[in-house]
């Protein structure tokens, strides 16, 4: 009892000090001491500070404000002299803290202290550039498949490295895709520790290697529900009775209940060539469609708001096929009409060539060599009289039978 007493007497004692101290009107307030920051993680770091050792004692409820200046501007107040912020590292970070005062209605404040990370070293141009992300839940295991570009000013020898950490835990990726210069440029990983319920941030972390610069590191932050990319549905079936489809399907692979999905079905009229997506809420749906033409369906998912924040649309299920792409009678009609005139057509086109001759006029005959060619035959009659004096010689022109006769000539 007389313990409790005297705790009580000397809270009131405070009290009452503070109270009268609250009536001043300047209150000194001395700034933090010792201010650090150091990395204790990927786009992890932690500050610490000591309060100054010539501060008042008797000024009571001293907090502090903490103000991150780069490389994204917040603040906020703590009665701690230690803080945990998770940033994004590359481009340098700087953070200060000044002792603060809620008195009543009145606020007391002490200068700022500051202190800084540089930024890492590294050529402009060379990071890697647009980092994107993408998680889904394989079973009871999350997977995480990242991919980048080439910064524009990385030389050809240049090669990245990425890792990701996710709470205390962090790891180097081991499954790399390569660019045709051999440049790892996306990254593979099976298994990771990642929240199964999507909650939290992923830190992920590039840097490089060139024999040629320095290749300036990437950080980039990145909000679990917002990459969640779900499972398709499962068991997607689909029935026609006449002219209206029946559609069932079961949820994506998902720790997330029934009711935390939102689907899109699409609908294609392989004949028409038309395509109509349908948002549904539920496991079934049904609408009416043309049995004549054969339609294809598929079917996607996301996780609804009232669970978590939205995040990606599952890729596409398998596509399934109902109806029967048969021809309408008013097909048929037009396919026979088409057939009578081009029917029509030949037969008009055979008979004016026929009757003009047109083919004769396009491609004459090639005249053949005649068999009357005159065959030349040329003797030599040469007599001598018999004093050897005088000689006569006679040339004789032979016709082939069959030749008009023409009268022989001798000279």
């Amino acid at each position: 009892m007389i313990i409790m007493s005297t705790f009580l007497f000397l809270v009131v004692s405070a009290v009452i000090r503070q109270a009268n101290l609250c009536l001043e009107k300047e209150i000194l307030l001395l700034p933090p001491v010792n201010f650090t920051i150091i990395v204790t993680g990927l786009s992890k770091v932690h500050l610490q500070w000591k309060p100054n050792p010539n501060q008042n004692p008797k000024i009571r409820g001293i907090k502090y404000k903490v103000k991150i200046n780069t490389p994204n501007e917040d603040d906020y107040e703590t009665p701690r002299t230690q803080s945990r912020s998770v940033n994004v590292l590359h481009q340098g970070f700087s953070a200060s803290v000044q002792t603060i005062l809620h008195c009543d209605s009145s606020f007391f404040q002490s200068s700022w202290v500051s202190a800084e990370l540089q930024a890492p070293p590294g050529a402009p141009g060379t990071s890697a550039v647009n980092l994107t992300c993408v998680t889904n839940v394989v079973s009871d295991d999350v997977s995480l498949h990242c991919t980048w570009f080439v910064g524009k000013n990385a030389p050809v020898d240049t090669q990245y490295f990425l890792f990701y950490r996710f709470d205390i835990y962090t790891e180097e990726c081991q499954d790399y895709r390569k660019d045709s210069w051999n440049r790892n440029i996306a990254c593979w990983f099976p298994e990771t520790a990642i929240d199964r319920k999507g909650h939290g941030q992923l830190a992920v972390h590039v840097n490089g290697s060139s024999k040629q610069i320095a290749i300036k590191p990437l950080d980039q932050l990145f909000d679990l529900h917002a990459i969640d990319q779900v499972n398709p549905p499962v068991n997607v079936t689909a029935k026609l009775e006449g002219n209206r489809l029946y559609i069932q399907w079961e949820k994506p692979v998902s720790n997330l209940p029934r009711q935390c999905f939102d689907y899109e079905v699409n609908i294609y009229n392989i004949r028409e060539d038309y395509s109509k997506i349908q948002k549904i809420q539920g496991n079934s749906f049904n609408l009416v469609i043309d049995p004549t033409c054969k339609h294809s369906l598929k079917m996607r998912a996301t996780v609804h708001f009232s669970c978590r924040k939205n995040g990606l649309w599952s890729e596409w299920s398998q596509s399934i096929y109902v109806g029967e792409d048969k021809p309408t009678h008013q097909t048929e009609w037009l396919l026979s009409v088409l057939m009578a005139t081009a029917c029509f057509l030949l037969l008009s086109l055979f008979v004016i060539c026929r009757t003009c001759q047109v083919w004769t006029k396009l491609f004459p005959p090639i005249p053949a060599p005649n068999r009357k060619v005159k065959d030349l035959s040329f003797s030599n009659i040469y007599e001598k009289t018999k004093s050897g004096e005088t000689e006569i010689e006679v040339i004789s022109y032979m016709e082939d039978p069959g030749l008009d006769n023409l009268d022989d000539s001798v000279f």
